[in-house]
């Protein structure tokens, strides 16, 4: 009998988790409520408790898995199985991960940055179409993104390669979590496109639904931005063009570096579709020179909250 393998797409609000075939068919999936309280000290055993639970569910044992891999915010050591720095879960520490769920479950474990395994769930089963060359970027509460290139994840020298929600894209721009100014994650991740919004709606005077709203004291998302621009409100319109000409403006960059055949957009921001692609893709063909232009493909993601699990799953496939 073929075996399985199990990934797990950890994020601050749920952790998700899906039992696969080797080729990348979901079987089974659930999720659970991150519990960051203590430190985030819950959380690991909270992940080793769903999956025992689950695997006696379904009548399964540690032998019938390849492997598990799971993707987690913060900065991974890939060989260790630690994390550091993922402040959305509350761990301030470094956290060990790859010993305790292997003792625990019996089964090997692999671990990447959570922006990294959305890029190779895309690459290995989305958008991508198992390309060589493809870069990810993920629009959601910020902005992270995976690169794949010559078939091979991207990691650098301390696991920061792919970071592209830290391009700078406006260096007078807003302060970013990181230290910098004016980052793409300041200006294109849903919380980026309020602030924008927010900002631009101080200097515009004329007849806007959304600047009703932001002057109203309303509670704005991005999903309104967009809707609102969809529905040609003037001053949405301005908003969303000024995102899409941070956002070229990046996918130029990564354009005229990498020259990867699809440059994939995903995450919360990326529910915008064609809309969004659409004038990203006309600032794209202003920043790359014509090889470049003529050769990469800004693409909408097709996963959707799937190219987690899947890129994570993904990663078990090394203990083959």
């Amino acid at each position: 009998m073929s075996k399985k393998i199990i990934g797990i797409d950890l994020g601050g609000t749920t952790a998700k988790f899906a039992i696969l075939t080797e080729t990348g068919e979901i079987q089974q999936k659930w999720s659970i409520e991150t519990n960051i309280n203590d430190e985030g000290s819950h959380i690991v055993p909270d992940i080793i408790a769903s999956i025992k639970h689950r695997l006696e569910l379904y009548n399964m044992t540690s032998d019938e898995f390849i492997g598990i891999g799971m993707g987690t915010p913060g900065t991974v050591d890939r060989e260790a199985g630690t994390v550091i720095g993922a402040y959305n879960l509350n761990w301030k520490t470094l956290q060990q991960l790859k010993k305790p769920i292997e003792e625990a479950l019996n089964i090997p474990f692999a671990l990447d940055n959570d922006a990294n395994v959305a890029a190779l769930g895309e690459r290995w089963k989305g958008a991508g179409e198992n390309s060589p060359e493809v870069t990810f970027i993920t629009l959601g509460t910020g902005v992270g993104g995976g690169i794949i290139a010559e078939g091979n994840l991207l990691h650098g020298v301390t696991g920061a390669a792919g970071e592209i929600g830290h391009i700078t894209v406006d260096p007078e721009g807003f302060d970013c979590t990181c230290g910098k100014k004016g980052c793409l994650e300041t200006v294109a991740s849903a919380t980026g496109v309020v602030r924008l919004a927010r900002t631009m709606s101080e200097s515009y005077s004329g007849d806007s639904s959304l600047k009703y709203k932001i002057d109203d004291g309303q509670e704005v998302t991005s999903k309104d931005v967009f809707d609102a621009a969809k529905a040609d409100d003037d001053f949405a319109l301005l908003v969303v063009d000024k995102v899409c000409f941070y956002l070229g403006l990046a996918c130029g960059n990564i354009g005229n570096i990498l020259n990867p055949s699809d440059i994939v957009i995903g995450g919360g921001v990326s529910a915008a579709g064609d809309f969004l692609i659409e004038r990203v893709q006309k600032y794209f063909n202003q920043f790359t020179f014509p090889q470049v232009r003529e050769s990469t493909k800004i693409k909408l993601a097709i996963l959707g909250n799937e190219a987690g699990v899947i890129g994570a799953a993904s990663l078990a496939l090394q203990f083959k």
